[in-house]
């Protein structure tokens, strides 16, 4: 989430109930209900997870089983994914130092990082060197030698936030002397361009609710979206409800329409019309879409004139007379391989039906990134059906199951970073001394004191020479890999603190045993958009080995430089989540129900609410839409800005004042395409990004022991490849091993490798090294979006693929290093 305060929203924290419940208006009195539910069995345990509420069950201190949660519509098969996490091989044991490091201190040989050999120490000395680091960088090189590392899916719950956590430590201990960063790597060009254009950040707010799509949806469109594969997930605790109304569209037999490269798990489940549209392409469609409806005389002038701004100067792009280049279908059809007849097909479909755009962000994950969205709203704009009950467009369908109605509910709050961060919103932080996009920590780390562009600003890269990272494994998530190996040897010290053995926990110099949820007690709300429930995420089992908490651990660290108390508050583990809930149930008088008390709550697990009717008929902008002048948007017309001044003053020219067609760095049938093949890095069907791969589901799918390539069979036919054989894909920016899956579902010169593998070099610490696995960010392009949102282009690679010869190196990431 940006750094930003964009209208009181946050990042997926229940958005601190403005879209949860507040966007809704005002909702009818609801009491506290709890439906029957079986009781807790002996020897289980209710606790909560990104992938839904469920019972452990324990014999003799050990975790022996799982099962859903009775309330659950549609449990995640990766359930039983996160017991093993807990108990296998890639468990963090011991605090852990390299051995270079130990020896010769801060600096030393810091190309071996990644390569192994770590040595076991005590807590006591593992803390005593984190905080004399801490000190040393602080005072050596000022209050920007540090940066706080701490971004991804970090642990549900609204105590053991360790993002929030660590810079809790950092905000008391040292006074915000580290660099902080905004935004995220899910949404980096969207969530900057949106508020341009929508005013607000738009991707993580409430839709136009499931029942009103499947009453008045006529046409469904996902566009670069698979919410069946990627709603098994929530950022809170997953309720899982948009799947039942996906069941109930899927029954009315309406029409629905899946663009994607690949025939997604949502097109299959819909029998989806499939329109495989060449990658990075999506704006081209859009422009021959919108020209169809342009020339033919079928766009909403009223609404346009009404509703928008600056239609009239999209105008002269849309034709050609700015640039002599009409975006015909015919044009598009060059670009995207969607044949020119289909895209007037598909507008004039569009436009005689009731439409609903759900995009994903996939996207917008890609050089000019930005272009995507602010075409799909003027695409929709010129459709006319924003406002309207199932029509218009929506961002967050495949996200935390968007569009499930919201409860009658109260909102936890969470524990604050200790600096100006909203409480419990830590991507909304204002702390630290320096702040960057969180997609440039490659570039900031080799470029310190270089310009760079951001949102309207200029400002110089700071000079880190410390990173401290908790809760994240970027060696997964940070497009091009060897780039990161390459930064990181710039470095002097590195601590990593975690439960598992990641890829980035073996590039540490200081390795600090975090307990997993499972080994502590939080709070947290069910369903990221419907906040149906409150669950007691009650600790399943004892900590294993010597893995701490990591509320204990900076508590620790905090006591070393003076701020103990300052960041407990005298409150123990309870004492803080009794507090979260207490401060929630004041909520309650205000929306007219009962909730029990601490202790009783407590006891039961968990407590559900209602969700009124008024929720089941939610239409985003409708008030807008009823009237633009009493209920205008947050931008600086109060409009939709088709064209934006604000970023026209800016003066970018790889982001203008208007949508447009933007060659990217590079592309399927792009002028000097150096590789045959784009990279489709799809999110994983049996794992939260790189989070469970290091346990037994990966058996459930890998190939030959790596990571699946999902390879078209005319083009496995011509590489000679066969199903199973093991595969080399490279490009001039890193080298992969994976499994073949020749199929059908995936459209000519596309191969599709998911996001989130473990990179596992051979041999480990070398730039470019061969990743024996297959982490697919060794292919990705490291750069910006463009000046305006420096997002990341996780989405953007060319390479090649061969059938791999010779002997195979065998994979180690997925336990210990050597020590």
């Amino acid at each position: 989430m940006s750094g930003t305060k964009t209208h009181g929203m946050t990042r997926r924290t229940l958005l601190q109930g403005a879209t949860a419940i507040g966007a809704l208006g005002a909702l009818a009195p609801a009491a506290w209900v709890n439906p029957a539910r079986a009781a807790v069995a002996d020897g289980e345990v209710l606790t909560g997870s990104h992938w839904g509420v469920f019972y452990a069950k324990v014999e003799g201190g050990k975790w022996v089983d799982v099962r859903p949660w009775e309330g659950d519509p549609h449990p995640s098969h990766q359930l039983p994914g996160i017991m093993d996490s807990v108990m296998s091989p890639s468990r963090i044991q011991y605090p852990m130092v390299r051995r270079a490091f130990l020896e010769g201190g801060a600096g030393a040989s810091p190309e071996t990082r990644g390569a192994g050999d770590f040595v076991r120490v005590s807590w006591d000395e593992a803390l005593e060197l984190v905080t004399n680091e801490l000190k040393r960088v602080s005072d050596t090189y000022g209050p920007t030698g540090i940066f706080g590392g701490s971004y991804g899916w970090k642990s549900s719950g609204k105590l053991h936030n360790c993002q929030s956590l660590m810079r809790r430590m950092l905000n008391l201990g040292l006074n915000g002397s580290f660099v902080n960063a905004s935004g995220d790597y899910s949404t980096g060009a969207s969530q900057i361009i949106m508020p341009h254009v929508m005013g607000t950040l738009e991707v993580y707010e409430q839709q136009t609710v499931w029942p009103v799509v499947v009453e008045s949806t006529d046409v469904l469109v996902f566009w670069g979206a698979d919410p069946v594969r990627t709603n098994q997930i929530g950022w809170t605790v997953a309720d899982h409800d948009g799947y039942t109304y996906m069941e109930e569209f899927k029954k009315t037999g309406k029409k629905v329409i899946c663009i994607d490269p690949w025939r997604s798990h949502t097109a299959k489940f819909f029998d989806a019309e499939w329109i495989p549209i060449r990658p990075h392409t999506d704006v081209a469609l859009m422009l021959g879409m919108a020209h169809a409806l342009y020339s033919e005389g079928l766009h909403d002038e009223e609404f346009l004139d009404e509703h928008t701004t600056g239609f009239d100067k999209f105008l002269p792009y849309l034709t050609g007379e700015s640039d002599g280049v009409p975006k015909t279908p015919e044009w598009a059809a060059e670009i995207c391989e969607v044949p020119a007849e289909k895209i007037v097909e598909l507008a004039k479909l569009f436009q005689s039906n009731r439409t609903m755009l759900s995009s994903g962000w996939s996207v917008q994950r890609q050089h000019h990134g930005e272009q995507t969205h602010w075409m799909l709203v003027t695409l929709a704009s010129m459709l006319g059906q924003i406002g309207l009950p199932g029509g218009g467009f929506g961002l967050s369908y495949h996200y935390a199951n968007g569009g499930a109605p919201s409860a009658n509910s109260i909102v936890l709050p969470g524990i604050s970073d200790g600096g100006a961060a909203v409480e419990g919103a830590a991507w909304l932080t204002e702390a630290g001394a320096a702040s960057i996009p969180v997609s440039r920590v490659v570039e900031m780390i080799m470029n310190p004191g270089t310009d760079f562009n951001f949102n309207g600003k200029t400002q110089k890269y700071p000079e880190v020479k410390m990173v401290y990272w908790v809760g994240g494994n970027p060696f997964a998530h940070h497009p091009g890999t060897p780039g990161m190996v390459e930064a990181w040897q710039k470095l002097e010290t590195v601590v990593v603190q975690d439960f598992q053995w990641t890829p980035t926990a073996r590039f540490a110099d200081i390795v600090l045993p975090a307990t997993s949820s499972y080994e502590r007690n939080d709070i947290e709300n069910v369903g990221d958009y419907s906040a149906r429930a409150i669950v007691a995420m009650k600790q399943v089992i004892e900590p294993m080995y010597e893995a701490r908490n990591d509320f204990d651990i900076f508590a620790d660290i905090s006591e070393k430089l003076g701020a103990r108390d300052k960041f407990t508050e005298g409150k123990d583990e309870m004492g803080w989540i009794r507090s979260f809930y207490e401060s929630a149930a004041e909520q309650a008088p205000g929306r007219g129900i009962e909730v029990p008390s601490f202790d009783d709550f407590w006891e039961k697990g968990i407590i559900e609410f209602e969700i009124p009717e008024s929720s089941k008929q939610f239409v985003r902008y409708a008030d807008f839409r009823e009237d633009p002048l009493l209920e205008p948007l947050g931008t600086p017309s109060g409009l939709i800005e088709i064209y934006s001044r604000n970023i026209e003053k800016m003066g970018y020219d790889d982001c203008g004042p208007h949508p447009m067609w933007m060659e990217p760095i590079e592309r399927l049938g792009g002028e000097g395409a150096k590789y045959p093949f784009h990279v489709d890095t799809a999110h994983p069907n049996s794992r939260l990004h790189s989070q469970l791969c290091g346990t037994s589901l990966r058996e459930t799918y890998a190939i030959a022991g790596r990571e699946p390539c999902l390879i078209n069979s005319q083009d496995a036919a011509a590489k000679g490849i066969s199903d199973g054989d093991i595969v080399r894909i490279f490009n001039d920016r890193g080298q992969m091993l994976a499994g073949a899956k020749v199929t059908d579902d995936i459209r000519p010169s596309v191969i599709v490798v998911n996001e989130g593998g473990w990179y596992d070099p051979a041999p480990g610490g070398e730039v470019g090294a061969l990743c024996v696995y297959g982490d697919v960010n060794t292919l990705t392009v490291g750069i910006g979006t463009s000046s305006l949102a420096q997002g990341n282009c996780g989405h953007t690679a060319l390479a090649d693929i061969e059938k791999f010869e010779g002997e195979v190196p065998a994979t180690t990431v997925f336990t210990a290093p050597a020590g």
